[in-house]
This record gives C-alpha cells, sequence and structure tokens, in this order.
C-alpha cells in the first residue's frame, strides 16, 4: 500500500491509504471496534454521516445486522438511554468488551444463548478472571436490555457466578519488579516514559494516556481525574522530569506509534506488552499506582498526604494500597522498641 495523496484532516480514528490497485480508501479503525472501510469523499456530507454512525454504533448502517442477533441487540443498546446515562470513560471501557464479544458472536441470535453458554465462556477466561468477570457483567447487562425489549423472558447471565479473582486486586510492583523494568527500558523511550508517569503521578490509565507537556505548569501536572472529576496539581518529582526531558516530545506524552492518543484498554493491553518484554508477567499498570501508595507510606506519609497525590477521598481506599507497607513500617518501629531502640 502506497501513501495517501489527500491532503484533508481526518477525524480521530480515521486514516487514508492507497490500495494496492492505486484507490485512495480511508477506514475508520479503533481498538476494540470494528474496522471498517469507506469510499465517500472525506468533508462530504455522506463520509460525516458514515463516521457519525460508525462512532454512535460501532459499524456502518450499511452493514445490516441479522434481526434479533446480538449484532441488533448491541446496536440498540448503543442508541438506548440506558448507554447514554453512562459517562464517556465508561462507555469507552464498556464498548471495548462489548465488541470484542460481538466480532466474535454477533450474528448469533440472542434467543439461542443459555446459561451453560455464558458459563461456558467464563470458563474460557479463567487465565484472566477479572476480564472473564467483567464480560460476565456486560452479558448481565445486555440481557437486561434483551428482555425490555421482549426479546427473553430470563436473563441467563444470572444464573453464572463470577470467577474468584486473587485477594489484594492488582498486584503491587516492588522495588526488585521496578528495578528490573527499568533495566529493560532505559530513559528516553516511550514504555519507560509511560511507567514512570504512573510511578511517580500514581494516577490511573485513563488519566496517565492523555498527560501532556499542555498540562505542565510551575513544576507540577495538572489532572482532572476521569473517573472522580476531581481537579489536581501533582509536584512533579525530579526522576519524572528527568524523563520527560529524555523523552522526543510530543502531544500527549504517551502516543501510538501513529502519534495518536491510545484508548485506554489499548494503552493497558500496550504497557503489558513491554511488561513482557522486560521479562516480568502479572505486574499491571495498575500496580504502579499502588506501589506509589505503598513507597509514600514506607516514606512516613500520612494518610491526607497521600491522598492530595493520589486523588483518594476517605482513608479506607488508601488503607487497601498501604497495607503491606505499614504493616512492615509497624513491625520494624516494634521490634525497634523491643530491642531497646528509643527512637
Amino acid at each position: 500500500m502506497g501513501r495517501p495523496r489527500t491532503n484533508r484532516v481526518l477525524p480521530a480514528y480515521a486514516s487514508a491509504f492507497t490500495d494496492r490497485h492505486g484507490r485512495e480508501r480511508v477506514r475508520f479503525r479503533r481498538q476494540g471496534w470494528q474496522t471498517v472501510y469507506v469510499h465517500d469523499t472525506p468533508g462530504s456530507p455522506e463520509f460525516t454521516q458514515a463516521y457519525l454512525t460508525w462512532q454512535r454504533d460501532g459499524r456502518l448502517q450499511t452493514q445490516r445486522a441479522t434481526p434479533y442477533s446480538f449484532d441488533d441487540l448491541i446496536s440498540r443498546f448503543y442508541a438506548s438511554n440506558d448507554w447514554q446515562r453512562l459517562k464517556p470513560t465508561t462507555q469507552e471501557t464498556y464498548r471495548g468488551i462489548l465488541e470484542r464479544f460481538r466480532s466474535a458472536y454477533g450474528d448469533r441470535s440472542v434467543a439461542t444463548m443459555e446459561a451453560r453458554h455464558v458459563a461456558a465462556l467464563v470458563a474460557r477466561m479463567g487465565d484472566t478472571p477479572t476480564a472473564a468477570n467483567n464480560l460476565r457483567k456486560r452479558l448481565l447487562q445486555l440481557f437486561r436490555f434483551a428482555i425490555v425489549l421482549g426479546w427473553r423472558r430470563d436473563n441467563p447471565a444470572s444464573a453464572v457466578k463470577g470467577l474468584k479473582v486473587r485477594a489484594g486486586g492488582f498486584q503491587t510492583w516492588q522495588e526488585e519488579q521496578i528495578a528490573q523494568f527499568e533495566a529493560h527500558h532505559p530513559l528516553g523511550t516511550m514504555p519507560r516514559l509511560a511507567f514512570d508517569l504512573a510511578l511517580y503521578t500514581a494516577q490511573r490509565r485513563s488519566d496517565l494516556r492523555l498527560m501532556g507537556p499542555g498540562d505542565v505548569e510551575d513544576g507540577r501536572i495538572r489532572v482532572k481525574q476521569r473517573k472522580t472529576g476531581k481537579a489536581m496539581l501533582i509536584p512533579m518529582h525530579p526522576a519524572l522530569v528527568q524523563s520527560i526531558a529524555a523523552t522526543p516530545p510530543g502531544e500527549p506524552f504517551i502516543r501510538t506509534a501513529l502519534g495518536k492518543p491510545f484508548t485506554e484498554d489499548g494503552f493497558g493491553m500496550w504497557f503489558m506488552r513491554q511488561v513482557r518484554a522486560a521479562g516480568l508477567t502479572g505486574f499491571p499498570l495498575h500496580g504502579l499506582r499502588k506501589a506509589a501508595a505503598r513507597r509514600m507510606a514506607e516514606a512516613g506519609l500520612t494518610n491526607q498526604q497521600i491522598k492530595s497525590i493520589t486523588g483518594h477521598t476517605t482513608d479506607s481506599e488508601v488503607s487497601r494500597y498501604t497495607r503491606e507497607a505499614e504493616q512492615v513500617l509497624i513491625a520494624d518501629r516494634a521490634m525497634g522498641i523491643l530491642a531497646g531502640d528509643k527512637q
């Protein structure tokens, strides 16, 4: 495929290319969504309508769904009030799960899926129990919507139990894993900058992926947490300042190979590939948020101080992140007292 000739500015997730026959084409492509190709001229009313339809339904109207199929149900769900009431960040997360399901079972009749089928789907994802449970929740939601539409009288997902997830949630990075990742991904690389942003700002991936030079102000980085809506100014750790300075500049800081921002799911999956490249498994991006809280607790910061950086609102939320560090600190101090250390 050759380089496109069009000079028009295309909307997000649209890209132009020249196919092997020399024809210029445009596609809409986004992680977790169906890739579609359009023949209308960019900027034309037909092109704009096709793009808006894809943004709403994840596909074009010309790709007609089989009536009463999951294709049909999911498209109707995207147009429902239930969907419109969700936050954009929640819609993005849910859409990724629903579209992966639709790519495999979209042409299947909603009426034919039974509890045993849902159970088999969940069991098949035993290696990723959190993802399995998230799929089950979305199917519960879909079947409830199908009942409202009159397509079903029961909810087969309600009879299926979720998988047991390891206690403690996401695994916290320890200093050994932190050092191993840093040794593999040196300063100046995109994976290292993503790692440093997570470790030194203690923010969620939904916020990390959007941070850029425009958010830096007087030695602090500005963030409005997408999950909570909380606006914060976080002082920048010297190690983060060094990492940003060493990495080729761009907006946002972390970008895809095409120079575009990552989707939330895409960012998480990309980072997991960087973790595996460093020879680590089972240490997700969110574990760095927990590692940041652990480090702060080990340094003796109060819950209030930790909350001023992580954005948590209650002490109980912070305690889930710092319980391990608090145990070590308390044990060290207790043993010091027993050993006659008055400090």
